[in-house]
């Protein structure tokens, strides 16, 4: 994400001052970010990496000296005393029991996105942390951005009229040297272990996650539907071109129109449609650009960063940016997404491949204006008559609120 050169800074030590005692589980993939972030933080003596863990050893140099590295989360712990945050930057699919070993000690959680891969987990984690009493951070990056907030003005002073829907469209390349990566890349399962490594639940998961807090869904209760058409041009089990189409319970359409199989990556974006102009946010970049009948305007924000807030969370009581509960939304779109039928695959006939090897990649042919239109029309792929589009959308029954 680029995120520590626009970092705003913040108060990152305990309640006495002294240097937060950190550990990192999974320092390679996102880990290796984690591991460049804390390495800042260390400079500024806001925290002390004092351990890190991982089946796979980091690369010499990776880690500081000063860290002592263990196999697994259970040998971290039973060697580690007085931590005061633990980051899980691991497979979706040890998400769970790593934040729940997490949760039984005294340390906060920073948990990678996408928080857990099932509802029913979520909810587990939700209890065991109210229990525990310790503050679970998300790793929803983007929704540390002083975009937001800018967004949020704007919308109530009229700047774009009211508010008529929300857009997310992405469009990426992966190849299949990605989905090669690792065991659980493009998988909906492992030995009956939900993972739910799709487009919108893993690599965009973020322009899902933004769009549902500009559109002010958090919580499960925020939610009144959720549809799904999912494709893959890949070999895979999960998807890789998808459009998931939300309603808030406030009555906002939110259409999120993805894909890995693009001709080139794009830097993905939000379209906020209002009824007399819009504004897109580009928020990998923090680039806001809002047209209206009187002109355009672009301005890039400043981020805040989601570690030191979890640290100035504990030291001062300073609120979470992307709390544990506020990812319920988030979830119940991955829950519509992990109960869907299987994605449908799209023809030979409309995919083309690009380079050789692993370094190959998959097209879908005219999805950057397929992407464009349904995020427009908040219409799936099948209703724009697409002609590899042939599943209708799916309904998922959001669960009445407790």
């Amino acid at each position: 994400m680029g995120t520590a050169a626009k970092t705003a800074s913040s108060a990152a030590g305990t309640a006495t001052g002294a240097a937060a005692r950190v550990a990192l589980v999974g320092v390679h993939g996102f880990g290796a970010h984690h591991l460049r972030n804390l390495e800042r933080l260390q400079a500024a003596a806001s925290i002390e990496l004092v351990a890190v863990a991982d089946p796979q050893p980091p690369a010499p140099g990776a880690v500081p000296s000063s860290a002592t590295v263990y196999p697994g989360l259970a040998e971290l712990l039973a060697g580690t005393t007085d931590l005061d945050a633990i980051i899980v930057a691991t497979p979706i699919q040890t998400h769970a029991p790593l934040g729940l070993a997490a949760l039984a000690t005294q340390a906060d959680l920073y948990l990678e996105k996408p928080p857990v891969a099932s509802l029913a987990d979520f909810t587990r984690l939700a209890e065991a942390a109210a229990a525990s009493g310790r503050s679970v951070q998300i790793g929803f990056q983007s929704l540390g951005s002083h975009a937001l907030k800018a967004i949020e003005d704007l919308l109530a002073g009229g700047t774009i009229g009211t508010l008529q829907g929300i857009a997310a469209t992405g469009r990426w390349v992966r190849d299949k040297a990605y989905y090669k990566r690792s065991r659980w890349a493009g998988k909906r399962t492992i030995d009956g272990v939900d993972v739910v490594d799709g487009v919108a639940t893993n690599p965009l998961a973020h322009a899902v996650a933004t769009a549902l807090r500009i559109a002010g869904a958090r919580t499960t209760a925020d939610l009144a539907s959720v549809e799904t058409e999912l494709y893959r041009a890949n070999d895979i089990e999960s998807d890789d071109t998808s459009v998931i189409r939300i309603r808030t319970t406030a009555g906002v359409p939110i259409t999120c129109a993805l894909t890995l199989c693009a001709a080139e990556s794009v830097e993905p974006y939000l379209t906020i449609q209002g009824t007399t102009g819009t504004a897109v946010f580009h928020y990998t970049e923090d680039r806001l650009t809002v047209s209206t009948e009187s002109g355009t305007t672009e301005k890039t924000f400043g981020r805040d960063d989601l570690m030191e807030n979890l640290l100035a969370n504990r030291s001062n009581g300073t609120p979470l940016i992307s709390p544990l509960l506020d990812s319920g939304a988030f979830m119940l779109v991955l829950e519509a997404i992990r109960t869907a039928p299987l994605p449908a695959p799209i023809a030979a006939a409309h995919v083309r491949w690009e380079g050789e090897g692993g370094g190959a990649h998959a097209v879908v042919q005219g999805i950057e204006a397929a992407l464009e239109q349904a995020g427009r029309q908040h219409a799936s792929f099948s209703e724009l008559g697409l002609p590899w589009a042939h599943s209708a959308p799916v309904a998922f029954t959001v669960p009445a609120a407790p």
